[in-house]
């Protein structure tokens, strides 16, 4: 079996409490349907180190130019200050490519209004920090596909808020398929709820 990419992208400020759940469990051959069939690699927009909003400094293991959408099986982009600013376009054009070629890609909390100005919102369902953040971005017309959830999957595309990092996870561990669902429902209960009883299903699920 061919150990597939998830390309997790890198850039100053960047909110890491947005994508730990995600990359842990993808990283983790735990109660995976199929252990090692994912490996995360992390992606800047060049080999430069960044500085995340928590302090610290991380190196990326691959420059943007150098990844084809066509090698990854989904590229993650989360939050930073910087995307409000027009920051990060670069990443933002990469998601166009990744889903003109059938990839997905999961933004969470300032990546969506990257998304928005790049116009990848407008005809697709999704969500984000609020809608009122979405609205004045330059060419943003998806008010009517804005959805008052945690967390949106649609056709390749996962959205979701800064204070949904445990949901975005969810959804991008069912696109990749990691888990059996019984195993993704009872993981998801554990950690929502802090319910003892979800950690004996969890598992029972594995077992």
């Amino acid at each position: 079996m061919t150990t597939k990419t998830v390309h997790l992208a890198l850039y100053d400020q960047l909110a890491d409490w947005e994508f730990g759940y995600a990359t842990a469990r993808i990283n983790d051959p735990a109660f995976q349907k199929q252990p090692d069939r994912y490996q995360v690699r992390t992606v800047g927009l060049t080999r430069d180190p960044i500085t995340s909003m928590g302090g610290l400094t991380v190196t990326p293991d691959l420059a943007l130019s150098d990844v084809d959408p066509a090698d990854s099986a989904l590229l993650l982009l989360p939050g930073a200050n910087s995307w409000a600013d027009g920051g990060n376009a670069e990443f933002a054009q990469a998601a166009r490519r990744w889903l003109d070629a059938g990839v997905p890609v999961a933004a969470i909390c300032g990546a969506t209004v990257g998304l928005a100005a790049e116009g990848l919102l407008d005809d697709r369902p999704h969500t984000g920090n609020m809608l009122e953040e979405l609205l004045p971005v330059e060419g943003y017309r998806g008010a009517d596909h804005y959805r008052q959830e945690r967390a949106v999957r649609s056709n390749g595309l996962i959205t979701a808020g800064a204070d949904s990092a445990l949901e975005f996870a969810r959804e991008i561990l069912a696109e990749l398929d990691v888990y059996e669902p019984a195993v993704l429902e009872a993981w998801y209960g554990l950690f929502s709820s802090g319910d003892p009883q979800w950690f004996g299903k969890l598992m029972a699920a594995v077992s």
